[in-house]
């Protein structure tokens, strides 16, 4: 600090007592904010402590089911011609294919529910035995191309069950070689294991509960959890498969019975105690 003196200005050195005492002044104040802004830090986590791994834990398992109607119905219908070139056989066949699919959407079964899910075309041979030699010595076989098979599969889903039995008879009279694969299910399953993981994980906290309840324990929080999904068990009708005249003068299938469908979820969860 600089006084005035006889007119001349001199520099007032501060005592080194007194430098001491507002150096420890500041590093408290330093103390204070960084203690402060530790605990606004540690207030920002949901635990304190939280990285650190549970010692004192409990498992338990729970499990939810929900029962539901199938609201759809799945189906598979295979088209087959041979002819001695590809051409012609692709032409026959997607012919058959085409008032197939005609005659779904006229029984109103959207395109979109209508899917080709394999096409394929194989060389079709007739195959003769070689002569065979006293002592049994035969000659090598020989093969001779026939033609062209080609075979168009296509799944059909179905959205108003009760149709399903009327469709199967009807694509078969529209040149169908093979229907088969009726299943019923329920157009949207993840919701339906939703609701029953949601069972499940209730089923495991009243159990957690009891247990801590039981043991004189608190539960802080969960530190573990699994699920093993128990599979949508899906009712399967009776295959129908024939060949092309037999499906021709088959008589209409009767409504068939849907079932219901059990969903399932097995789910384990583990809690640190204290």
């Amino acid at each position: 600090m600089d006084e005035q003196f006889n007119g001349e200005k001199r520099l007032h050195i501060m005592p080194p007592e007194r430098i001491v005492q507002f150096g420890s002044v500041v590093l408290i104040m330093l103390a204070l904010f960084l203690a402060a802004q530790s605990i606004k830090t540690f207030k920002e986590f949901h635990y304190i402590g939280s990285g650190v791994t549970a010692t004192n834990t409990i498992s338990v398992s729970g499990m939810g089911e929900v029962f539901a109607v199938p609201d759809r119905a799945t189906f598979s219908v295979t088209v087959q011609e041979e002819a001695k070139d590809v051409a012609t056989a692709q032409g026959a066949a997607t012919k058959k294919s085409n008032d197939i699919i005609a005659y779904l959407k006229a029984q109103n079964v959207d395109e979109k529910d209508i899917k080709t899910i394999d096409y394929s075309v194989n060389p079709q041979y007739d195959y003769t035995s070689g002569a065979c030699q006293p002592g049994g010595v035969c000659r090598p076989g020989t093969q001779t191309l026939r033609g062209y098979q080609v075979t168009q599969t296509l799944e059909v889903k179905v959205r108003d069950t009760k149709k399903a039995g009327d469709l199967l008879s009807g694509v078969g009279g529209k040149g169908a070689s093979q229907v088969s694969g009726l299943s019923f299910t329920t157009d949207d399953p993840d919701a339906l294991q939703a609701e029953a993981r949601s069972k499940a994980i209730a089923d495991a906290k009243t159990k957690a509960d009891e247990l801590a309840k039981e043991l004189g324990v608190k539960i802080v929080r969960i530190v573990g959890f699994s699920e093993d999904g128990g599979g949508r068990p899906i009712y399967y009708a009776k295959t129908m498969s024939a060949g092309m005249g037999a499906m021709d003068s088959a008589a209409p299938v009767p409504e068939l019975p849907v079932g219901q469908n059990k969903i399932t979820s097995n789910v384990s969860v583990t809690y640190e105690i204290r």
